[in-house]
Formats: structure tokens, sequence, C-alpha cells
């Protein structure tokens, strides 16, 4: 299976790391950019000029700094142009409001990130093994 471009919209560093560590201990090939703000993440989709630097999926967090996890989807999914990118929030906020905030502005899934490192990496490999090995993506 070939493997897709991955957009991690991500502050914590740490994430970061196990987000990355979990996908590379798969057999599929991924490239994973990590951008670590919301100012930084609509720039990047500003800046896009080639269509193979387009993610194939986006995993986002709510709380970022400049610029809201929520204004990131809103921005991708009001865009002509990205709008079919699947974009999985993947954030510590378990609140009510962020989750129908997220759902309202077209969220495709919304995971609260597990607190345990061993849970964390089974989230990370269920992600992968649907949305990569399953799901049909643009």
């Amino acid at each position: 299976m070939e493997g897709i471009n991955i957009l991690l919209i991500e502050d914590n560093e740490g994430d970061i790391l196990l987000t990355t560590e979990a996908f590379e201990e798969s057999r599929i090939v991924n490239k994973i950019t990590a951008i670590k703000d919301g100012k930084k993440a609509i720039n990047f989709f500003e800046d896009l000029n080639n269509e193979e630097d387009i993610p194939h999926l986006v995993l986002l967090d709510v709380n970022l700094p400049k610029v809201s996890g929520h204004e990131v989807l809103t921005y991708i999914k009001t865009n002509e142009k990205y709008k079919c990118i699947p974009v999985i929030m993947l954030t510590t906020s378990s609140s009510e409001k962020d989750i129908l905030q997220s759902y309202q502005n077209h969220v495709n899934c919304y995971i609260t990130k597990p607190i345990d490192i061993a849970d964390f990496m089974k989230a990370i490999a269920k992600i992968e093994d649907f949305w990569i090995k399953i799901v049909s993506i643009p």
C-alpha cells in the first residue's frame, strides 16, 4: 500500500513525537509534516502551489497558539480546493462545546487523546488502519 501525506497541526512537542513514532511503526511509509501553530497552518495552505503537496489527511489540535484549531478547520472546510481533505480533531479537549463546534464545521471525526502513552499509540494505529488502509481518500 502506498503512503499518504499527513499534515499534523499540533503545538505539543511530545504529542508530535508520539504521533510520528506511531505512524513510523507501520509498514506504510507516510510523509508527515508537523506545524505547531494555527497561523502557520493557514499559511501552509495559502502557500501551496503544487498539487502533490496537498495533504491527504489532516490531524488537528483544537488548542493552538495564534489561531485556534476551529479557525483552521473552518479555513480548510470553506476552501473549495481543500474542503474534501479529511480532518480529524485529535485533541485533549473533551468539551462538548468543542466537539459540537467541530462537527458543525464539518470535521470528519473527533478523537480525544488518550492520556496513557500505550493507549495514545493504539489510537494512532486505529486512525491509520481506518483512514489509510480502509477508507478511500481523494
